[in-house]
């Protein structure tokens, strides 16, 4: 290919699958490969990003880069790549009540997202003079509440051949945890309830975003972002979080969906994490939100395969980290494992 591919936005009814008595759509958009990149078995990925963050996360460029960020790099490698919004984020509806966008109607929303992109792809009506792609190996990749909602659709509609979990953890998500530190345990609550929890690291306080550390940048930088990303991408990703001052980069969103708040109750979702039986990628920075990623597999209990990659220099936003590349390279030969493998 002779640059990164034009992205395709897409809008998608999803009415019928929430159920919610009002009408709602999901935005996407596809990044396609050359045809002549695609695999023998082609390979379909769909990307969720985490909250505060939008189908952008996944085709923005970081300085000194070009080829359409993650998305373009994978379709550089002859995948097809799918950066979904989730309801109530980004370009997506949002429920008039947010506390009806339960974990389960997240997942039916992304689940109905990936059949229509399916749907397109199969028929070849997606694009002009792209060639229909039939039984392809399709993977689901969710970024920390991206992660959280693909477990909880992949338990409960096996949507994907495989799944790549990205800086969420199914046991229990903290403030901030190095690889190796000491585990907190696993304490059950209730999900989909706004009942206060008293367990370190099961609730999330929204005013923890306000504070301010010595060097002026918001307190949550150190988890977020790696020393070396450059100031002022963190200023714009993070100063006024997730609002941003109004002016929200190509990969923020300044809405979260309510289902959101659920994700430091620990165990909040490990019914569906162990029904999961496709094989499952758990892929975490230097610096991330989860005590113990190589605790992570007991999580998985049917999947067969679980792998665990754990990338230096890199916190939770992965995305924006030198070493990202690197990451997207494990991420890939994963994939491309998944797709031989059947």
């Amino acid at each position: 290919m002779s640059g990164p591919a034009v992205p395709i936005d897409l809008t998608i009814d999803v009415t019928d699958a929430v159920g919610l008595g009002e009408p709602h759509h999901t935005c996407a958009v596809v990044v396609l490969p050359d045809p002549s990149a695609l695999g023998a078995v082609p390979v379909v990925c769909f990307g969720f990003p985490g909250a505060g963050y939008s189908r952008g996360y996944y085709t923005f460029d970081m300085p000194g880069s070009s080829h359409g960020g993650e998305a373009g790099w994978h379709a550089a490698r002859g995948w097809i790549y799918v950066g979904c919004d989730h309801l109530g984020v980004g370009g997506s509806s949002a429920p008039s009540d947010p506390l009806a966008a339960t974990f389960e109607v997240m997942a039916a929303a992304n689940h109905a997202t990936v059949t229509e992109v399916l749907r397109r792809l199969a028929d070849g009506s997606l694009a002009d003079g792209f060639p229909p792609v039939l039984d392809p190996v399709v993977l689901g990749a969710g970024q920390s509440t991206g992660g959280c909602f693909t477990v909880v659709q992949q338990g409960q509609h096996a949507t994907f051949d495989g799944i790549a979990v990205l800086g969420f953890s199914a046991i229990q998500m903290v403030d901030l945890m190095p690889p190796g530190a000491e585990d907190l345990g696993t304490t059950f609550f209730p999900r989909n309830t706004f009942t206060p929890v008293s367990t370190p690291g099961a609730t999330f306080d929204p005013a923890s975003l306000a504070a301010v550390d010595e060097s002026g940048l918001p307190a949550i930088a150190d988890v977020f972002h790696f020393d070396d990303v450059p100031r002022e991408i963190v200023e714009r990703d993070l100063v006024d979080y997730p609002e941003r001052r109004g002016g929200l980069p190509e990969w923020a969103s300044a809405t979260i969906p309510a289902a959101a708040l659920f994700l430091r109750t620990p165990g909040v979702i490990m019914a569906e994490a162990a029904v999961i039986t496709a094989p499952v990628f758990v892929g975490v920075g230097e610096r991330d939100l989860i005590p113990n990623p190589r605790e992570e597999p007991r999580a998985y209990q049917r999947s067969p395969d679980v792998m665990v990659c754990i990338c230096p220099r890199m916190a939770h936003m992965h995305n924006f980290a030198g070493t990202r590349e690197r990451f997207w390279q494990r991420l890939h030969h994963w994939g491309d494992g998944v797709a031989a493998s059947r």
